[in-house]
C-alpha cells in the first residue's frame, strides 16, 4: 500500500514526512491556492524535499485537452517525468489522458464519482484513478462501496491501473479502504494523524512509564 499526502504546505509536510511512513504527495488547484504563492515555487519545494522517485500529483486546469496536454508537458518538464499528471474524467479529459498515456506519461485520472468513469479512464491508459469517497457520500452514495467496486473490476478485468482513493472524512473510512485491500490512499494531514490517534495507547504507555520510574526512578529510562 501506498500512502500519501492530500497537502501542500511544505513545512507542514516536513513535519509529517518525520513521522509517518509516506510515499508522496498529492495537489490539486484548491490545495496550491490555499498556499498563496505561484504554483510552481510552491511545488518545487515539494520535489526537492521528497526527491525525484516519490509520487507526486499536479493536476491540470485547462478546459480542451490540447491545452491540458501543453500542461502537462510544463508540469513534467519542470517537476520530473516521474510527476503524476491529474487529469479530471471528462470527455476532453478522456481525450488527453489517451494521448498522453501513449507517450508514457503516468496520468492520475481525477474527480472520479462513478465506477464506469474509473473504467474509461483505466481503459484510455490512466495509471491511477481517484476516486473522490467523502464527496461521492455528500451526493447521496456509499463512497467506500464505490471505491471497491472500482478496486475489483480492475481485478476481474484485469487492468493495471490502481485505485487512489482520496476525499476522506474520518479515518473509518481510511480504514475501510485499506482492509479491502485499495492499493493508495491520500488523505489530508488531520486525518493522516488521526489514524495512529488512541488514548488507549496513550494510557498504557503512561502506565509502563509510571511502572518503570517506580522502580528505577523519577525520569530513567533504559538508557546507559
Amino acid at each position: 500500500m501506498k500512502l500519501l499526502i492530500d497537502y501542500a504546505g511544505i513545512d507542514e509536510i516536513r513535519r509529517l514526512y518525520e513521522y509517518y511512513p509516506l510515499d508522496g504527495v498529492t495537489t490539486n488547484p484548491a490545495i496550491l491556492a490555499a498556499q498563496g504563492q505561484e504554483p510552481y515555487e510552491t511545488l518545487k519545494k515539494i520535489r526537492a524535499f521528497i526527491g525525484p522517485e516519490a509520487d507526486l500529483h499536479v493536476q491540470v486546469v485547462s478546459p480542451d485537452a490540447e491545452g491540458m496536454i501543453r500542461e502537462a508537458r510544463s508540469i513534467l518538464d519542470c517537476l520530473g517525468q516521474n510527476t503524476c499528471i491529474k487529469v479530471p474524467v471528462l470527455p476532453e479529459g478522456l481525450k488527453a489522458i489517451k494521448k498522453l498515456a501513449l507517450d508514457g506519461v503516468r496520468v492520475t485520472a481525477t474527480v472520479v464519482f462513478t465506477p464506469m468513469q474509473a473504467v474509461l479512464a483505466a481503459h484510455a491508459g490512466a495509471a491511477f484513478v481517484a476516486p473522490y469517497v467523502n464527496s461521492i457520500e455528500n451526493a447521496g452514495f456509499d463512497g467506500v462501496a464505490v471505491a471497491e467496486t472500482i478496486h475489483e473490476t480492475f481485478e476481474r478485468q484485469g487492468l493495471k491501473t490502481q485505485v487512489l482513493a482520496a476525499s476522506f472524512k474520518n479515518t473509518y473510512q481510511v480504514q475501510q479502504i485499506i482492509t479491502f485491500g485499495i492499493p493508495v490512499v491520500t488523505v489530508v494531514p488531520e486525518v493522516l494523524e488521526g489514524l495512529l490517534k488512541s488514548d488507549l495507547s496513550a494510557a498504557r504507555a503512561a502506565r509502563f512509564v509510571k511502572n518503570f520510574e517506580g522502580l528505577c526512578g523519577r525520569g530513567a529510562t533504559m538508557e546507559r
